[in-house]
């Protein structure tokens, strides 16, 4: 998911989404706050593997949050990007070496190897390695292959027997509009091996999310399964030119969300923003309005290293450090969130579970 950026504060502002304090919050519906275990326990295993999520689960996580991808041969499989070297020790295969190019994804030119360049058997011989390794470290890297969609759905099937409340799966359709002008869509093999799995239905332990507009909505086109819809504190979906994120997170924008989402996952600053200093500042508006409009809210992305906390919640001046999660969790739980993305289940699970009973 993408980074905050300081100019997004003003663009909120000028949305109706500034700082302006609110009031504690509840839940839309009232009921405990989910976390969602963002690429899996990815705070302690490389993201996006089966080891990744069969940690999450153990950690109690409600939901684990596949991205996904295509290969070339049509294969849904969990990355957080197409281009694979920051994840995969694709560069370390002089048989693939050929393969490294330039395209341009939703505008941008991004320079790599691609899944959907590789057949899945090929992907298979490749190893994950951690994504930002000077904070987590290497000493997973080389043991985990890069899943399936389908690998992925057979791990929740085999846990989840027996279990009163399943643990839920949160896939991405990750560049949609890109994957669907290469003849690569993700919607249809996506919600078949969802409804092969039995995941039907508005109560069905499922979200759909996306940054993209267009894709969400031909998906509620076709199904009824929950959908989130990804915003940012600024730029706009990648389908939609003249749409802003900033547009999207004002009480009109919202309304027009909910007539094909059932919730925002948002960049947590838009929340509650951060001061020039990295301290929290107040609430904005946003859970409210989105309440308002009939619309979940599940805030991205809550990580325990002093690097990404804010201020009075770090534990040190070492980046890789970790500090006080559960502190910043519960300033968002008293904004009436209704479940967050997390990389680390461990910590997220018992701050949750601790702000119920406040």
């Amino acid at each position: 998911m993408k980074r905050w950026r300081a100019a997004s504060l003003a663009l909120l502002a000028l949305a109706g989404c500034g700082a302006e304090p609110m009031a504690a919050e509840s839940t839309l519906d009232g009921r405990p706050p989910i976390v969602i275990a963002h690429r899996g326990a990815s705070g302690e295993r490389p993201e996006h593997t089966l080891a990744s999520y069969e940690l999450a689960i153990e950690q109690d996580a409600d939901f684990i949050e596949p991205d996904l991808v295509l290969t070339g041969d049509g294969v849904l499989v969990a990355r957080h990007e197409n281009e694979i070297s920051e994840t995969t020790d694709v560069a370390d295969h002089p048989e693939y070496a050929n393969r490294k190019t330039t395209k341009t994804i939703d505008g941008k030119a991004v320079t790599g190897w691609f899944t959907e360049d590789f057949t899945l058997s090929e992907l298979k011989t490749l190893r994950a390695k951690e994504r930002i390794p000077r904070l987590r470290g290497t000493a997973n890297d080389g043991k985990f292959e890069i899943p399936t969609f389908e690998e992925i759905l057979d791990l929740l099937a085999r846990v989840n027997k027996g279990r009163a409340h399943p643990v839920g799966v949160y896939p991405e359709t990750k560049h949609p509009s890109y994957f669907a002008s290469i003849g690569l869509p993700h919607e249809a093999p996506m919600l078949a091996l969802l409804t092969r799995y039995g995941y039907r239905g508005r109560t069905a332990p499922v979200f759909i999310q996306s940054f993209e507009v267009g894709n969400l909505k031909a998906i509620r086109a076709k199904s009824d399964l929950p959908l989130i819809q990804l915003i940012d504190g600024e730029g706009g979906p990648a389908d939609d030119p003249a749409l802003s994120y900033a547009a999207m997170a004002t009480p009109e924008g919202l309304k027009a969300v909910a007539a094909y989402a059932d919730g925002i996952g948002p960049n947590k600053d838009m929340v509650i923003p951060r001061g020039r200093l990295g301290t929290l500042g107040e609430p904005t508006r946003l859970v409210h309005d989105a309440h308002a409009a009939g619309l979940k809210v599940h805030p991205w992305t809550f990580r325990r290293e002093n690097y990404f906390l804010p201020l009075a919640d770090k534990g040190g001046i070492n980046p890789a450090g970790h500090g006080d999660l559960a502190a910043e969790i519960r300033s968002f739980l008293a904004a009436g969130i209704d479940g967050l993305f997390s990389d680390n289940p461990r910590e997220a699970v018992p701050a949750v579970k601790q702000g119920e009973t406040r």
